[in-house]
C-alpha cells in the first residue's frame, strides 16, 4: 500500500497520504522577558560577549568563568542567574590580557584565556600504572582536575577547555607544575565604550552597569537614550546612585543588603541581581515589595522620611522588616513630568507594558509584514487583527485594560505608497500599591 504526503489530489495507487502542519497561530504573541546585560571585569573567559543560560550555567560556569557557579568569587553572578533566563556579560579587558604559560621539557602549556585566573592552573604528568610507555597529563584548577588524557608523546596532547599544549617528543613526569604569568587587561574607559557598542548588537532587556564611575554612568544614560529613542532598542538600564538621570528606561539603585550568612554586599554587586530580576519581571508583574532572596536586613538603613525623599527623587530603595528585605517601590529616576510623560511613566510596570508593546509589534511587523503584504485595506486590516489578537492577550494577562477595539486602534495609510500609519491608545495596568481607608465608628 502507498503512503506519502499530498499536494494535489491525483494519487493513482491506493493508500494513504497525510500532511501534518501546525496549528494556524496568531504572529502577534507576547515575547519573552528575562535577559540582563552586563559589563565586567573578569579574570578568565574569551573575549566579546560571553553568554550564560540559566539551564547550563551550573555546567558551563568553570569552563566560561573559571569558576564553579557556587563559588563566592561570582556570587554576584550566581544570584542573577537564579532570575535571568540569560545572562550576556561583555569580558571588560580582555584584549590584552597575558596567558599564563609553563614548560614542562618538551611540552608547552598555555591557558586557553588570558587573566589572573590562568594562575591558578596546575599540569601534572605521570607515567600510567596500567599501560607502558604512555602518560596521564591532568589539568587541575585550583588542585581540581578537570581533564587527564594518556598519551605517548607531546603532539598527542589535545587541547581542552582550559589549556592549550604545543611540543613534540617525549613527555617529562612532574607533580605538578603551575603556569604562571596571567595578568589582567588594562582597557580604560575605551573598553567600556568597546562592551556597550558590542552589546548593542545582542538582544536584551535590561543593562546593568556595575560601577561607581560617573562618567561611564552618564555614558550609560546617554546610550540607554539612544537605543530607546533613536534605535527603537526598548532596553532599560540599571544604575548605582544615580537618580539624576531623570529618564524612565534608567532605575537607580540607592542601598544595597546583608545576608543571612552574615555577608555585606556592595551595592555594584546587588546591582547584578536588581537587574536580573528588572530582566525577569513580566509584563503584568511590579516589583514594588518584592523580595531579595537571601537578604536579611539593608545597608545603609533610612528612616521613613528618608525613604520618602528617596522615592521622590526617583530612587530604587530597600527596606528591611522582620528579617525580610523588599523593593519598597518598583520605580525608574523619572521626576520632571510633562504633558507627554505624566507621572505613571515612573512606574517600571508600566514601562514595561509600553516597551513590551514596542517590541513586539516591531517584531511582528518585520517578520510578516514588510515586504511581504500589500499595503492596501486588506493587507492593513491583516496587520489590525494582528494587533488587535495581541492586545487582546495582553489585556487577558492584566498588562493592560479597558481596551476598546473599535476606538482605540486605527491602521492607515501613510503618505508614501508603502507607509503605515498605526494609531494606539492603551492604559497598562498599575499595581495595587496605596490604600486609602476610612473608618467610621459608630
Amino acid at each position: 500500500m502507498a503512503n506519502g504526503t499530498w499536494t494535489t489530489q491525483n494519487k493513482v495507487s491506493p493508500g494513504t497520504y497525510i500532511n501534518f502542519k501546525s496549528a494556524a497561530r496568531p504572529v502577534g504573541t507576547v515575547g519573552e522577558r528575562g535577559v540582563a546585560a552586563f559589563p565586567a571585569p573578569l579574570p578568565w573567559g574569551p573575549s566579546g560577549v560571553i553568554k550564560l543560560e540559566a539551564e547550563s550555567f551550573l555546567q558551563n560556569a568553570l569552563k566560561l568563568l573559571g569558576f564553579h557557579a557556587a563559588d563566592a568569587r561570582i556570587r554576584h553572578i550566581a544570584s542573577a542567574m537564579t532570575h535571568a533566563s540569560k545572562v550576556l556579560i561583555y569580558r571588560l579587558g580582555a584584549k590584552n590580557a597575558v596567558q599564563a604559560a609553563a614548560v614542562i621539557g618538551n611540552l608547552k602549556a598555555t591557558a586557553k584565556y588570558g587573566g589572573t585566573r590562568g594562575n591558578d592552573l596546575q599540569i601534572v604528568v605521570q607515567a600510567s600504572v596500567d599501560q607502558p610507555d604512555v602518560y596521564e597529563v591532568r589539568t587541575l584548577v585550583e588542585g581540581e582536575e578537570v581533564e587527564a588524557q594518556i598519551v605517548a608523546t607531546a603532539e598527542a596532547l589535545k587541547d581542552n577547555d582550559f589549556v592549550t599544549f604545543a611540543g613534540s617528543g617525549e613527555l617529562t613526569e612532574t607533580a605538578g607544575t603551575p603556569l604562571t604569568g596571567g595578568k589582567a587587561g588594562t582597557g580604560g574607559n575605551g573598553d567600556w565604550t568597546d562592551a556597550l557598542a558590542a552589546l548593542e548588537a545582542e538582544e536584551f532587556d535590561v543593562l546593568g552597569l556595575p560601577t561607581d564611575d560617573s562618567a561611564l554612568k552618564q555614558l550609560a544614560v546617554a546610550y540607554t537614550k539612544r537605543l530607546r529613542e533613536q534605535e527603537g532598542k526598548k532596553i532599560v538600564t540599571v544604575l548605582y546612585n544615580y537618580p539624576q538621570a531623570d529618564y524612565e528606561g534608567v532605575i537607580s539603585l540607592k542601598n544595597s543588603v546583608v545576608t543571612a550568612d552574615g555577608l555585606t554586599v556592595e551595592p555594584i554587586y546587588l546591582l547584578w541581581e536588581i537587574t536580573a530580576m528588572e530582566a525577569a519581571a513580566g509584563v503584568n508583574e511590579s516589583l514594588t515589595y518584592t523580595e531579595i532572596p537571601n537578604a536579611v536586613d539593608v545597608t545603609p538603613k533610612y528612616t521613613y522620611s528618608e525613604m520618602i525623599q528617596a522615592l521622590q527623587n526617583g530612587e530604587l530603595v530597600l527596606s528591611a522588616s522582620n528579617g525580610k528585605v523588599q523593593i519598597q517601590q518598583d520605580i525608574n529616576t523619572l521626576t520632571t513630568f510633562t504633558a507627554d510623560k505624566a507621572k505613571h511613566f515612573s512606574k517600571n510596570r508600566v514601562v514595561r507594558v509600553l516597551d513590551t508593546i514596542a517590541r513586539d509589534i516591531q517584531r511582528t511587523f518585520t517578520a510578516s509584514y514588510i515586504g511581504k503584504i500589500g499595503n492596501n485595506a486588506d493587507g492593513r486590516n491583516l496587520l489590525k487583527g494582528e494587533v488587535l489578537s495581541y492586545l487582546g492577550s495582553l489585556q487577558g494577562i492584566g498588562a493592560i485594560q479597558n481596551f476598546n477595539a473599535e476606538t482605540d486602534l486605527e491602521v492607515l495609510p501613510g503618505i508614501d505608497g508603502d507607509a503605515v500609519i498605526v494609531n494606539l491608545s492603551v492604559q497598562p495596568v498599575d499595581s495595587i500599591e496605596k490604600i486609602y481607608m476610612t473608618v467610621t465608628v459608630n
